[in-house]
């Protein structure tokens, strides 16, 4: 498939006001610039060449609705630094770079959020990062050499620290960073297409099946029309495989979210004296949580090889990882889970750049595509344009190339199940 097919609505989305979609793509047309995916990078690109190039025609397409599709269903972290893991301090100058880069590009997000009108939930929160087991200990300490490195500021917190804020016994030790905004991504991803200018074309509920070379450019399938561009833009993250970009480099991985109703007072009472807080885990197959500022928990965790797990395994696992955390919640039921897929690569570096003539890619976020994704759609746009830009690849990463199937089905299974074993006690 070039593009998911989600079994589960996007529990985010879920929330907020019904929203009338653009109509899809009908007939052909022909336009200067193409993009396919009207998420945190196509969105970001969309604005930028209409910035650089205001009388080129630019459509964008998307095989979802705003805020339905991969963009809202992540956990709403957006990072102002570096993951955890690529936290190095011999490499601290190419990180504050990074740093720096993503600071700007957050503060535009949010100016945009603002202009938009829209009432969104977008907190500076900050984040906290825990470990339950010498392992994710291990991962905790290396992040925190980062930190103080980068001389970034932080808070260390024991066992006792955690249980007053969060409200859990689980986890051993943390460290908590101001450097990141907690969002409701569905309602954030609707304000920033909010602000598209007029003269973009946006097609919801359009895929793009399939492309190739057209006289002056390129063409993209789609089921009602075809789009002829002279520069065309992937923006797709991990589908951009599906259309023939990639396909040694990204994986598709399924990651699973459960979000309870709103909780009682009593619930609430027990999860600690923070009102709007998120974690993310140490260990890369540990489990993202969240505190919503309406009251709500949410869990994030497991993964699925490119493809979405049943609503019931997901309900049960997660209800599990949430009862190892919160005892008290042991009956909550969630009241959305759902599925999402997340751009991956072997070695965590970025698929971007010129993939062949005219035809530009940005994906491979590993799951850092909010902020990064934006700033990445940008930065591409300013390549297409001759601009100078960033060492992309020194700064970010380069994509490496991974074996091809079924080595790297088999590959993958064998290494998750290493993964899960030595991680089991922060699952």
């Amino acid at each position: 498939m070039t593009y998911p097919r989600y079994q589960l609505d996007c529990g985010w989305n879920a929330l907020l006001p019904r929203r009338e979609a653009n109509p899809s793509l009908q007939h052909d047309i022909e336009v200067d610039v193409a993009i396919v995916g009207a998420g945190w990078t196509g969105i970001a690109a969309a604005k930028r060449w209409h910035e650089l190039a205001p009388t080129d025609a630019i459509t964008l397409l998307d095989s979802s609705e705003i805020g339905e599709g991969n963009p809202g269903r992540n956990s709403g972290f957006l990072l102002q630094i570096a993951l955890a893991e690529d936290a190095n301090p011999k490499q601290i100058e190419r990180m504050a770079q990074c740093n720096e880069l993503s600071g700007e590009t957050m503060a535009q997000i949010v100016a945009e959020v603002q202009q938009s009108g829209h009432q969104v939930d977008l907190q500076r929160a900050g984040t906290y990062r825990a470990a339950a087991s010498r392992i994710g200990l291990k991962s905790l300490n290396k992040y925190r050499a980062f930190l103080e490195a980068a001389r970034l500021p932080f808070e260390e917190l024991n066992r006792h620290a955690l249980r007053e804020r969060l409200g859990s016994d689980f986890y051993q030790q943390g460290l908590y960073s101001p450097d990141c905004y907690l969002a409701q991504p569905a309602a954030v991803i609707r304000a920033l297409a909010a602000q598209l200018p007029n003269d973009i074309q946006l097609y919801e509920n359009t895929p793009a099946l399939s492309l190739k070379n057209a006289p002056g450019g390129w063409r993209v399938t789609t089921p009602n029309g075809n789009v002829t561009c002279r520069k065309l833009m992937l923006a797709n993250n991990a589908f951009s495989k599906e259309l023939g970009v990639g396909g040694s480099r990204l994986v598709a991985m399924y990651t699973f979210a459960g979000l309870t109703p709103v909780l009682g007072d009593e619930q609430l009472a027990g999860l600690g004296t923070d009102t709007n807080w998120g974690l993310l885990p140490t260990h890369r197959l540990g489990s993202t949580l969240r505190r919503t500022a309406d009251g709500r928990l949410l869990i994030r965790s497991m993964y699925g090889y490119e493809k979405e797990h049943s609503q019931h395994r997901i309900e049960a696992e997660l209800a599990k990882r949430v009862r190892r955390r919160f005892p008290a919640l042991a009956n909550t039921e969630f009241e959305h889970v759902w599925g999402g897929a997340v751009g991956f690569t072997l070695n965590g570096g970025a698929l971007w750049g010129e993939a062949k003539p005219g035809l530009f890619v940005s994906a491979g976020c590993n799951g850092g595509g909010t902020v990064k994704g934006t700033l990445l759609g940008r930065l591409l746009v300013d390549k297409a344009h001759g601009m100078n830009v960033p060492d992309v690849p020194k700064l970010f990463g380069r994509a490496s190339w991974m074996p091809p199937e079924p080595l790297r089905t088999i590959g993958f299974h064998i290494a998750s199940t290493v993964e899960s074993w030595h991680g089991r006690h922060e699952l």
